[in-house]
């Protein structure tokens, strides 16, 4: 964070904490993260005249990282042309930056013939590093795509989060990109996981089994998947030729039901998981009864996951949270002959 400037936590200006009605304060998902930013002289005079619901321009991304690492405003082609989730994500990277660590992220995907999206290592990082959020079931028609417009709430949501880093944020990503390794998959294991990076910074939508716009349970979102919903999209929604028996394998469509159509003589350990399998978390981790379990990822392989969860589909070592919940895994490609 050397870049960044040290901003100290002073009291809110009255300015900055200055309110429209409670009713309109209310408008926006992102109300203590817009104070947090305005408070600091950031993207707008007061709260009252933010307009959180409006789309962020290159103009005001670029005045937004001026303001964050103190660096003079970059020239900006064209000021009013909006800006993207990916670019968002993709600009605040390069803030921070941790751009080289986001290009070896892609580049050890490319590597292991897993073809990315050329957004693949920014996600990756900008999801490590907790900028983006999943907004309440209620509210899924806030979910964008990468390749949506970013609203100015995102922004102020992504800037609130970096304003209250500590030291070890920027360094936590910098070692994971330095250990990120991923095996020699076989082609069965390559085509399934290439399916599943190419969602990478989809959001999380509970119900969710689809990069289309669907309405699982509501509220109408842009796309994207919840935990299960992403094992269904990448396992049994994807054709894949020369496979007709793998979209058949899963039956049930929840992370318990997945995880209890595998007999106990079929579960797989966690030192016997190899790239493709899912799994399994629950409470009591390995003691863990099906019903029990409430959460399912992907496994990439040398201790790494990717799933869809509260940062949507992203990219998470197999370590604390993880590595004390995990309950036992399942090798889908075994079961369908592959």
């Amino acid at each position: 964070m050397s870049r960044l400037r040290l901003l100290a936590l002073v009291p809110f200006l009255a300015a900055a904490l200055a309110s429209p009605s409670p009713a309109a304060a209310a408008r926006s998902w992102a109300q203590p993260e817009i104070r947090l930013v305005v408070a600091h002289g950031l993207m707008a005079r007061n709260v009252a005249t933010f307009r959180p619901q409006a789309v962020l321009t290159q103009v005001a991304l670029r005045d937004l990282v001026a303001g964050l690492t103190e660096q003079p405003p970059e020239t900006v082609a064209n000021p009013s042309a909006p800006v993207t989730m990916a670019q968002l994500d993709a600009r605040l990277v390069r803030a921070l930056d941790l751009s080289a660590e986001a290009t070896s992220f892609y580049n050890e995907a490319l590597l292991a013939g897993l073809q990315p999206p050329a957004r693949f290592g920014t996600e990756v990082v900008a999801r490590l590093l907790g900028l983006r959020t999943n907004h309440p079931a209620a509210q899924d028609n806030l979910e964008r795509l990468p390749s949506d417009p970013a609203s100015r709430a995102e922004a102020a949501y992504s800037a609130a989060q970096i304003l209250r880093f500590s030291d070890w944020e920027v360094q936590n990503v910098r070692d994971a990109a330095l250990n990120f390794q991923l095996p020699l998959f076989t082609p069965w294991q390559r085509r399934v996981l290439t399916t599943a990076v190419s969602f990478i910074g989809y959001p999380y939508v509970w119900g969710g089994t689809s990069e289309r716009p669907q309405s699982p349970f509501g509220a109408q979102a842009s796309g994207g998947f919840d935990c299960s919903g992403f094992a269904w999209r990448v396992f049994k929604l994807q054709p894949y030729s020369g496979a007709p028996k793998l979209a058949t394998v899963l039956r049930g469509r929840t992370a318990a039901a997945m995880a209890g159509e595998v007999p106990r003589r079929r579960r797989i350990k966690a030192t016997r998981l190899a790239p493709a399998d899912l799994l399994f978390f629950g409470d009591g981790g390995p003691r863990a009864k099906a019903v029990q379990i409430d959460h399912v990822a992907i496994y990439l392989g040398d201790g790494w996951l990717i799933q869809s969860s509260r940062y949507g589909v992203a990219l998470a070592p197999v370590a604390g949270w993880y590595e004390n919940r995990f309950a036992w895994g399942r090798r889908p490609l075994s079961e369908a002959g592959l």
